[in-house]
């Protein structure tokens, strides 16, 4: 990604850097307090690419209301790109240094709004991240000290806070600029008429993908075997003091919990988990265990540990009933039976979807899949999920692929069958053909346009210094402040 002072220039960047934080990809610096601007007389500008290797006293770089940037922020803006393989021969520092003035801009007014940042959702991501990092790179906690140059696991672990605290606050900000801004039919069309013929965009091959999918069912005795289950744990926990914890550990089907006993933390204003699972644990009482009850995951118990506010900290066991081999069978006999009536004609795709599907969020529309990010049914084939791509690559129009046995969140088993029913090769943007894309285009450029404007008014209106080894930097954004002409 071409990285320039002005970053908001990617609507990619303006709109999910914000909100999706990762260990290599944060970009704010620790928070400080305002200090007296004292910086080492003789130092001189360093090299733009090479940051490792040097010995030097850390000076204040810049002031940005409550914040400061050291000059050891701009040589950990390198670390993180690098450690994303990202190649940093062309970024300058004084492109590092724009960003991350940027980024402290939007932190300190995110706190000047009295934007609040929820510190356990934070501490939470770090976990994560310290996780990701040690699976995805097979390395330990010390060389995870060791990259970053910490002394400690808690060091480590204070300055992630600070660093996910301020790109929460960054992000939420930025969102808050952008959240009301909107883009009229009419605005659309003048967008689009503004482009010059000859520089329309080109948009990828696009496929349009109905498919039937058909799950095996549970019986109903295996349903009341896992029910009753559940309903020993309880009483085993309510009569004999045994710890729900420990059967969470051991017995629970949330592999994504399981090692954490079973923890997850609700907040009444943020929906996360299911309607059915939030019901119940809002209705309980520290300390309350709940009855067996049914989503879509399978059957579960609650136990309500604390309430603080608006967060409920609660423990579940998830139980799933066992799909039997001849269910399994039946299933993939069902979908076999229909994939041939419609290949002989007996049956058109869509009204087969319509008739024996079990996927509630196709079914209804003839089988065919929505784009989530446009909701339309159109797939850009270059920005297809690399599983289904696989599936229907080599499908003509019209043609059923094969049986296909998969699984989701929610199914260890489900076969589907897919067809494409529509394909539009590469092409020029075409207004009525295009035109959600169009759309999404020109609200990008006016949230753009929101931010920049922003970010011209609060620099003038914040503190802001500049050390003078920076001043020389050719920034798109008056950092100097000097006067408009």
């Amino acid at each position: 990604m071409q990285l320039k002072i002005n970053n908001l220039k990617s609507i990619n960047k303006l709109v999910f850097t914000a909100f999706v934080v990762t260990l290599f990809a944060v970009n704010m610096s620790v928070s400080q307090e305002i200090i007296e601007d004292v910086v080492d007389a003789s130092k001189k500008q360093r090299d733009t690419t090479k940051t490792s290797g040097r010995q030097k006293v850390d000076g204040v770089a810049a002031v940005v209301g409550d914040f400061v940037v050291l000059d050891s922020d701009i040589d950990k803006e390198y670390i993180q790109l690098q450690a994303r393989g990202v190649s940093i021969k062309q970024i300058s520092r004084c492109q590092l240094f724009g960003k991350l003035l940027e980024d402290k801009l939007y932190a300190h007014h995110a706190i000047q709004d009295s934007i609040v940042v929820n510190e356990l959702e934070v501490r939470s991501n770090i976990e994560q991240q310290i996780n990701a990092f040690l699976e995805q790179k097979g390395g330990s906690m010390t060389e995870l000290l060791e990259f970053y140059n910490k002394d400690s696991e808690q060091s480590l672990r204070e300055e992630m806070f600070e660093i996910n605290k301020n790109a929460k606050l960054a992000g939420d900000m930025q969102r808050k600029i952008i959240e009301e801004v909107e883009v009229t039919p009419e605005e659309v069309r003048e967008y689009y008429n503004s482009i010059p013929k000859d520089s329309l965009p080109i948009f990828g091959t696009e496929l349009k993908v109905a498919q039937i999918v058909v799950i095996p069912e549970v019986s109903e005795e295996a349903k009341q075997e896992v029910i009753d289950q559940l309903k020993g744990y309880k009483a085993d926990v309510v009569e004999n003091g045994a710890s729900f914890t420990t059967k969470a550990v051991f017995y629970s089907d949330d592999t994504a919990a399981r090692a954490k006993g079973g923890m997850y933390t609700l907040n009444r204003k943020r929906p996360q988990m299911v309607k059915e699972f939030r019901d119940v644990a809002f209705s309980l009482l520290e300390g309350e265990i709940s009855d067996p009850f049914e989503t879509d995951f399978g059957f579960h118990i609650i136990l309500l540990e604390k309430i603080r506010g608006q967060e409920y900290d609660v423990r579940h066991i998830l139980l799933r009933p066992e799909i039997t081999d001849a269910s399994v069978l039946a299933a993939k006999e069902k979908i076999t039976k229909v994939k041939e009536r419609i290949e002989s004609g007996d049956l058109k795709f869509a009204d087969a979807a319509r008739e024996f599907s079990d996927e509630e969020e196709t079914k209804f529309e003839g089988g065919q899949l929505i784009n989530p990010y446009t909701q339309d049914s159109s797939l850009e084939l270059t920005k297809m999920d690399p599983e289904l791509y696989g599936q229907i690559q080599d499908l003509k129009d019209d043609e059923i692929s094969l049986v296909l046995q998969d699984q989701d969140r929610v199914n260890p088993i489900k076969f589907k069958i897919l067809t494409v029913t529509d394909r539009t090769e590469d092409h020029q943007a075409n207004f009525a053909r295009d035109y959600l894309k169009i759309k999404d285009l020109a609200l990008q450029e006016k949230q753009f346009r929101a931010i920049q404007k922003w970010q011209e008014e609060k620099i003038f209106d914040t503190y802001v210094k500049i050390n003078d080894d920076y001043k020389g930097c050719e920034f798109e954004s008056n950092w100097l402040k000097t006067e408009k002409e």
